[in-house]
């Protein structure tokens, strides 16, 4: 083999290799909090915890109305925490719903060494609990950005009233071979996020809002989304709307009004 070709091959697996060692600093950017962080909110709510197991613990927060007409469970993006993310309760408990947000592993408050199998695990636990306290058919599964996947899964497995995706991907791998189209992902990846797989299996209506402009997560994911089962998912186009910025829009508020109206 001549020596550049040599290098080249040298130089892809040490990429690689890096990728694969790295990948959750790439994927993860979380906001850590000191366990004596005291939250404060205009609106009423109070600071849960979920202990899964020995040393393994996620934070959580519940904002609450009278009479709520349900639940919903809200999992948020890759980013910072609950802390900050709990700004945007507001857009459902205006509209007589609990909101409950949690933190993943190593984000927050919340303890324990993360992978996808465990951090399903966790959320299905929080699920579970919930329904210790709620009608299942009262319960409304919230998924933005990283969370739709974990949204999905949970759709799947159990049956809440609505699945709402904000800004989905159609699997973790796709994102990824977006931007490193080059690397071996399937090989590489520990977070593969089957959210075109997981879908399938959601029994209740899926409500899909994206920005037609998004350039991280572009709106083709969620429009194949939806033809696996065009019948149960109603795709929401958000025009000019990017991946950070849905909620600057009015028709986003407008339409999450017209889904928690039934």
């Amino acid at each position: 083999m001549p020596a550049v070709l040599l290098y080249i091959a040298i130089g892809y697996l040490v990429v690689a290799a890096i990728v694969y060692l790295v990948q959750e600093r790439f994927i993860f950017k979380p906001e850590k909090l000191p366990q004596d962080f005291e939250y404060k909110y205009d609106a009423p709510f109070e600071e849960l915890f979920f202990d899964i197991a020995p040393g393994i613990r996620i934070n959580g927060l519940h904002f609450f109305c009278k009479e709520p007409k349900g639940v919903i469970l809200y999992l948020h993006g890759n980013s910072r925490s609950i802390k900050g993310w709990a700004k945007y309760a507001k857009d459902f408990y205006r509209y007589q719903y609990d909101v409950v947000l949690v933190d993943y592993r190593g984000f927050g408050k919340s303890t324990g060494k993360r992978s996808e199998k465990e951090m399903l695990a966790d959320i299905q636990f929080v699920y579970e609990t919930l329904k210790e306290k709620h009608q299942e058919h009262d319960i409304l599964v919230y998924g933005r950005s990283l969370g739709s996947g974990f949204a999905t899964k949970i759709a799947a497995d159990n049956t809440p009233r609505y699945l709402i995706l904000d800004a989905p991907y159609f699997s973790f791998l796709k994102v990824m071979e977006r931007f490193t189209p080059f690397l071996p992902h399937r090989i590489l990846l520990r977070y593969h996020l089957r959210t075109d797989k997981w879908i399938r299996k959601v029994n209740c209506h899926t409500y899909i809002i994206h920005g037609t402009s998004d350039k991280l997560i572009p709106i083709r994911h969620s429009i194949e989304l939806q033809k696996i089962n065009p019948h149960k998912i109603t795709l929401i186009r958000i025009h000019g709307g990017g991946h950070n910025n849905l909620p600057g829009f009015n028709e986003y508020h407008n339409f999450v009004r017209d889904i928690l109206k039934y």
